[in-house]
């Protein structure tokens, strides 16, 4: 490999909202910027959530320098555990964010082994070749940090998640003197993320949510239940204002919410009296008009506290009528039908639901266009790749940044597993390697063959149908009738004539059975099935021989 070749790997978050990983690679160091997973979407049935592919990864664990993560949330941290299982590098995070890695890192066992290293926006620390600037970034979450990583080949500036609020909850707007910076140095490429590329004009404030809380806790006589993501440190302060107020208590609910805001408080990112948190079980024996919940579940999880709420299956409380539930957060691309589904779930219940689309109650942690737009014109750019995006939302960010004046040329949309490479300062396409989806169920982590997750599709739409046929082992002849078990259908009230089609067609594929027989009833099944009653479940046959 050329020394002076700076080299741009995409592991994951360019094709896809979600599991953002990136890697950068210099003669023989590399660094990366963020380890993040992706909740699966509606027909990756029995996914606990997805990762990248950093298999290119196995061969250079030893080369990797650093990890450096921009901020707390799961799209940006969720795969750390994983990562780290293969790479033995120091994780360098601002206070916050260190402090929920450790929590993730802790259920997994491996918070004593992991070496974390805290930075603070502003600072500077040298990884291998590669020098790593942190510089402040308004979000949706505190201490989110971008990154100016500059190389020997030039220097690249890396947004992570971004928006331009000029009043932000914690009034630390984003570091606009650093872009400018960044500019008179020269700036060889930019990677920024393009999650509100479709949508005009500037992201409203988090401000504007401070008064849709106050008109919900106003107008509320029962209790109020707020769901949104365990990381929206931000959004919970917001609570605890109106709280305050508004003479209510409060309590946390999940564990992953409750390690979140215990972490936020000890940092002093939550200020949050102990007189106005409780515990759950003291919170439920206030009168309704007096409490506020907080809970997991905004993208309506079906293991998540909204999701179970929805359902009649939470163990600590249950939803009643006069139970005031906001749901504050912005459903991911592809979770809308279970966000819905939830939300019409609590109505049935009795729950009065406010949401995004009726009340401004969430507002993006993303740059619209005209915040885009800015950008550019703060760094100014030779070349540009779009990042943190499905598809469309990329091409969109390219063309806003050719609008600014950046030749077509010097904008590369790419996905993941595309190299890109530096060299003497310009910008080519290299080798593509692999980019896909890696599934986590469970324990697993594998790379599941397509067909396993047609069948569960299958299953899931039409069930399945077994059949246990008992043949004489010398005569192949069938010795008793075919005992049919179905589940997720049924065979109708024509069930007896079917099986007697069934039992026919079996008799005939015995007789000149000259290949594999249990495949054979089983395609004969599948035709039997389809004709009669017009599924297509999946059929299993056991060939028992006497």
């Amino acid at each position: 490999m050329s020394k002076n070749k700076l080299r741009i790997i995409p592991l994951g978050g360019l094709g896809e909202v979600g599991k953002n990983m990136m890697a950068y690679e210099y003669g023989q160091d590399i660094l990366i910027v963020d380890t993040g997973l992706m909740f699966p979407e509606n027909d990756m049935l029995g996914i606990d959530y997805i990762i990248p592919d950093f298999e290119y990864l196995a061969d250079k664990a030893d080369r990797v320098r650093g990890i450096v993560i921009t901020h707390g949330h799961e799209d940006h941290t969720g795969a750390i555990h994983h990562v780290l299982e293969m790479v033995n590098a120091p994780v360098y995070a601002t206070p916050l964010t260190r402090g929920m890695l450790e929590a993730k890192l802790a259920r997994y066992g491996m918070a004593q082994k992991a070496d974390l290293r805290t930075v603070q926006a502003g600072s500077s620390v040298q990884i291998g070749s590669f020098k790593v600037e942190f510089f402040h970034v308004c979000h949706s979450i505190p201490d989110g940090v971008g990154v100016g990583i500059e190389t020997p080949a030039g220097l690249i500036v890396h947004t992570g998640d971004y928006k331009f609020d000029h009043t932000p909850v914690d009034n630390w707007p984003s570091d606009y003197a650093k872009l400018a910076e960044f500019s008179r140095r020269g700036v060889l490429a930019l990677l920024s993320d393009s999650t509100n590329s479709e949508r005009p004009g500037w992201t409203p404030s988090e401000r504007v949510v401070d008064a849709g809380f106050e008109s919900v806790f106003s107008q509320a006589d029962g209790r109020i239940i707020i769901a949104t993501f365990a990381s929206l440190i931000s959004r919970i302060q917001q609570v605890a204002n109106a709280a305050l107020r508004h003479k209510r208590k409060m309590a946390v609910v999940g564990p992953s919410m409750v390690d979140n805001v215990k972490i936020a408080r000890k940092l002093g990112y939550l200020e949050i009296p102990d007189s106005l948190l409780l515990p759950l079980d003291q919170a439920l024996a206030l009168p309704d008009d007096e409490l506020v919940l907080v809970c997991t579940g905004s993208q309506g999880e079906p293991s998540s506290i909204l999701g179970r709420l929805s359902i009649g299956t939470n163990r600590q409380f249950d939803v009643k009528a006069g139970d005031t539930i906001v749901v504050s957060s912005h459903p991911i691309p592809g979770n809308e039908e279970t966000v819905y589904r939830t939300i019409n779930r609590l109505f049935q219940r009795g729950a009065n639901v406010i949401y995004e689309a009726i009340a401004p109650v969430h507002v993006s942690g993303h740059a619209s266009q005209e915040e885009m737009k800015l950008l550019f014109h703060l760094t100014r750019p030779k070349y540009f790749i779009p990042i943190h995006g499905e598809i469309r939302m990329l091409r969109q960010n390219a063309n806003l940044a050719e609008q600014v004046g950046i030749p077509k040329e010097n904008i590369a949309v790419v996905e993941n597993g595309q190299v890109i490479e530096f060299e003497n300062g310009v910008m080519k396409l290299a080798e593509r390697i692999p980019g896909g989806y890696v599934f986590v169920e469970g324990s697993d982590v594998s790379d599941m063959d397509p067909s396993v997750m047609r069948e569960r599709e299958i299953m899931s739409r039409d069930g399945v149908l077994m059949v246990k046929i008992t043949i004489d082992e010398k005569t192949s002849q069938l010795l008793t009738d075919p005992e049919i078990t179905t589940r997720g259908f049924k065979l109708g009230a024509d069930a007896d004539a079917l099986v007697n089609v069934a039992r026919k067609r079996v008799v005939d594929t015995l007789a000149r059975a000259n290949g594999s027989l249990q495949a054979d009833l089983e395609q004969v099944l599948k035709n039997v099935i389809y004709n009669e009653i017009h599924r297509r479940p999946i059929v299993l046959v056991a060939v028992n021989k006497l």
